[in-house]
């Protein structure tokens, strides 16, 4: 039981046994709601105690604890609605080369991205390096649900690595790559090219890396194949600089192509 306001006791000549005190208080503050209402003693005595309590106030009692309950509901199911991003299993770490060449196509921009896996389409914004050397990513503010292609890497299909990035969440939630970590070897990704054919990549790792450890050759460096890597945030984020402290990406190979106007 939980009680409300403060129960004073004052030492004056003649006062009566606390205990006797307390039976009265007791006896005479009533409850709203299972809430035991109590008030402070004044100095110059007793305070009358309170009349018999209406149905109104009775009714104020009960929706004043329904609206406790109700904002304690409302801040846990903020904390229960929280979601955070699936982070690559051991298990899909798998390879970050196919086992051979395999096919490659010619040169031609990509339009759009599909990865039925985890439910992603999406156009492709392509983008380049910022002033200071690093490579430019989508805008939070207008573009998290797009993935970009990063212009000065090999087209998709092309022999070289091609490099598509994507945030993993935004101020709103999740972003276009949320579920990238959730991908596991075997699944395909389909980009959609400027020339009418859809380039098919097969996934053959995921993999997460410290940003500090970063693998920067293995990702963007040379092939003698038609690479894809898909890049987003990931692991835990830290609040004191605002970014993840991690990076998950996705290995995989072309292993055949179609014409969109089949489709």
């Amino acid at each position: 039981m939980l009680t409300t306001g403060i129960l004073g006791y004052l030492s004056r000549k003649g006062a009566e046994p606390a205990g006797r005190e307390v039976a009265l208080a007791g006896a005479r503050w009533p409850r709203i709601a299972g809430f035991r209402v109590v008030v402070s003693w004044p100095e110059g005595g007793y305070a009358r105690p309170p009349r018999s309590i209406g149905s109104w106030a009775r009714m104020a009692g009960v929706l004043g604890v329904l609206l406790i309950l109700a904002g304690t509901g409302t801040v846990g199911a903020v904390f229960l609605s929280q979601q955070h991003a699936p982070q690559p299993s051991g298990g899909a770490a798998g390879a970050i080369r196919p086992a051979g060449h395999g096919p490659w196509l010619r040169r031609s921009v990509p339009v759009s991205v599909d990865i039925p896996a985890i439910g992603v389409t999406s156009n492709l914004l392509h983008l380049g390096l910022n002033a200071d050397g690093t490579i430019q990513v989508p805008s939070l503010v207008t573009s998290a649900g797009e993935a970009a292609w990063y212009k000065y890497s090999a087209t998709p299909g092309q022999i070289g690595a091609s490099v598509i990035e994507g945030h993993v969440d935004s101020y709103q939630g999740p972003a276009v790559f949320f579920r990238l970590g959730a991908l596991h070897p075997g699944d395909t990704i389909d980009v959609t090219l400027a020339d009418g054919m859809t380039a098919i990549f097969r996934v053959t790792g995921v993999r997460q890396y410290l940003k500090s450890d970063f693998p920067t050759r293995a990702i963007y460096g040379a092939t003698n194949y038609a690479a894809l890597r898909l890049i987003t945030c990931g692991g835990v984020f830290d609040y004191a600089t605002g970014h993840y402290l991690s990076s998950t990406v996705v290995f995989a190979s072309l292993t055949t192509s179609r014409s969109t106007s089949s489709d």
